[in-house]
């Protein structure tokens, strides 16, 4: 029961914060002084040409009321007059795919997907555009984390085992280094040295996305992304190096560390199975929290290294003032935040139970 209230409390917050992303987020980009049709058609455009795109895009209506409508179209229920195509509310069943519930008046309950609605720029729907960037994105979030997480966990370990030695030293100067070095500048080391003056050796090239066409059609190029999930876990890398050398640190001096020697175990299981499998739970919480912050670090390294993703799509949208798309990138990292601070909550819960009591 107790788990239960704790999960539930974890989720209305999750709820309260999206929330308070998507007020953020909506005066943000509605209150520039910035007249969207006319840049979407261009300083030449005719007066009834702006019109009927801001009529298009709500941007003819007072901001509350675009609010709320925004809100209503980001819920998965939600309201809408499904046979009057000049409402604001309506929706085009060719952009969003929906199951009438129920008729209230005028209006209709629908269950759907929430709706991002559609670039200013070329009118498709914001989460089409969402979808054919997340593979590469969310591939460099997860190598990035994949590597950060056995390299950490491998150095923090043999800075434990080997406290006060070179070894320790020289781990802890390296992953101060990486935790103070911003993503940007890593990149460009990286990409300068193993792309650029080693590239004959490592056969990488400074610039390259996962994806690319070819005379088959769409084809992955792995090594692509090889310098940019390097360049992205430098700093998680660092991180869980000094989170895995205190968690060992504590748990070697553990009475059941003392037990295990006093048995006579080799050093080999002392370490590896009694104190490095004790002292995970922290670093397993720290990997699961890191994960969705890796997502906004790819839009730094994919400008770096050219990578076609998801924070591409976002800095070209910002570039033509495309605000759709940017709100749409922008809470669909949110939301991924959210979800993983809420598993990372719950993972938490599980392995140490006084969480819910506390909770």
């Amino acid at each position: 029961m107790e788990l239960l209230k704790y999960i539930a409390s974890r989720l209305l917050s999750g709820i309260t914060v999206m929330f308070g992303v998507i007020l953020v987020i909506f005066f943000l980009f509605n209150i520039m002084p910035v007249n969207s049709a006319r840049l979407t058609l261009g300083q030449r455009a005719d007066v009834a040409s702006v019109q009927a795109i801001e009529k298009e895009f709500r941007l003819h209506l007072p901001a509350a009321r675009r609010l709320m409508l925004y809100i209503n179209d980001l819920l998965p229920l939600s309201l809408h007059r499904l046979q009057d195509q000049d409402s604001p509310s309506y929706l085009e069943p060719d952009e969003v795919k929906y199951i009438p519930l129920l008729h209230i008046g005028s209006l209709t309950l629908v269950l759907k997907a929430p709706y991002l609605g559609k670039s200013f720029q070329n009118r498709r729907p914001v989460s089409v555009l969402i979808g054919e960037k997340i593979f590469p994105t969310a591939m460099l979030a997860l190598s990035a984390m994949l590597f950060a997480s056995a390299l950490g966990i491998v150095l923090g370990t043999i800075a434990a085992v080997k406290q006060y030695s070179v070894w320790d030293n020289a781990i802890l100067v390296l992953s101060t280094l990486g935790i103070s070095q911003p993503a940007q500048i890593s990149g460009l080391i990286i990409a300068m040295v193993f792309g650029y003056y080693l590239a004959d050796y490592t056969g990488l090239g400074v610039a390259g996305s996962l994806t690319t066409l070819d005379m088959e059609g769409e084809v992955i190029v792995w090594k692509n992304l090889i310098l940019p999930a390097l360049a992205l876990g430098v700093r998680p890398v660092s991180i869980i190096t000094q989170l895995t050398r205190s968690s060992v640190l504590d748990a070697l001096h553990q009475d059941y560390i003392r037990t295990a020697k006093a048995k006579g175990l080799s050093h080999f299981t002392v370490i590896f199975k009694h104190a490095l499998r004790n002292a995970l739970n922290p670093v397993v919480t720290s990997i699961s929290g890191w994960l969705a912050a890796l997502l906004t670090g790819a839009v730094l390294i994919e400008s770096v290294f050219t990578y076609d993703g998801l924070g591409t799509l976002t800095i070209n949208a910002l570039k033509m003032f495309d605000f759709p798309v940017v709100m749409g990138c922008v809470l669909f990292v949110a939301f991924v935040f959210v979800v993983m601070n809420i598993f990372t909550d719950i993972l938490y819960s599980l392995l140490d139970p006084r969480v819910t009591v506390k909770a």
